[in-house]
């Protein structure tokens, strides 16, 4: 499960695993864990509907102010002025699950599912390819200096950008470039 509507004090919210957000103020104290009513999961295929089986589960990380809020009334020549403020009461909580599985857990699994989904290949280009000082390049100096790449540099660039940093602007920029070099 990539996402979930949850229902929290009246009102409904998308979240997803790891998130914080903000919810009109709850009953519950600080480090409470609750599961508040579940509308809609989604992520893997089409969404469901009133899912009875999927728990969310969230953690009270405690009580916060919101805004200040400022109100001012004026009408003219007759000297009435007003002023009021308000502030929202506010509950700060993290979704710690989806569908039971921790974050951290899902985050563990999804990465060891990569690990044995990738096979070891011996024709993955060598990192001693890449341009010098390409870890420290931002995406913008990428674009502007991988137009005089070779192709195995960009080969190179692009096992990188996979294996550590994983920068879309910068995967995109570099594939683009070599279905440009495989087209001529």
């Amino acid at each position: 499960m990539t996402y979930a509507i949850i229902k929290v004090a009246g009102k409904q919210y998308r979240v997803r695993e790891g998130e914080r957000l903000l919810v009109d103020r709850l009953a519950q104290d600080e480090g409470a864990t609750f599961t508040p009513t579940v509308l809609l999961v989604g992520g893997d295929g089409a969404p469901v509907l009133e899912p009875d089986d999927v728990k969310v589960t969230a953690k009270v990380l405690g009580a916060v102010k919101g805004p200040k809020i400022r109100i001012g009334k004026y009408k003219k020549r007759t000297g009435y002025r007003r002023h009021t403020g308000f502030r929202a009461s506010l509950t700060q909580i993290q979704i710690e699950s989806i569908g039971g599985k921790t974050a951290r857990a899902a985050a563990r699994s999804k990465s060891q599912a990569e690990k044995a989904q990738k096979p070891a290949t011996t024709a993955e280009p060598s990192l001693s390819h890449l341009p010098a000082g390409y870890p420290d390049m931002t995406i913008a100096d990428i674009k502007a200096a991988a137009g005089g790449w070779d192709a195995d540099a960009l080969e190179a660039a692009l096992a990188f950008e996979r294996d550590n940093a994983d920068r879309k602007g910068a995967i995109a920029a570099l594939e683009s470039l070599l279905a440009e070099e495989g087209e001529s």
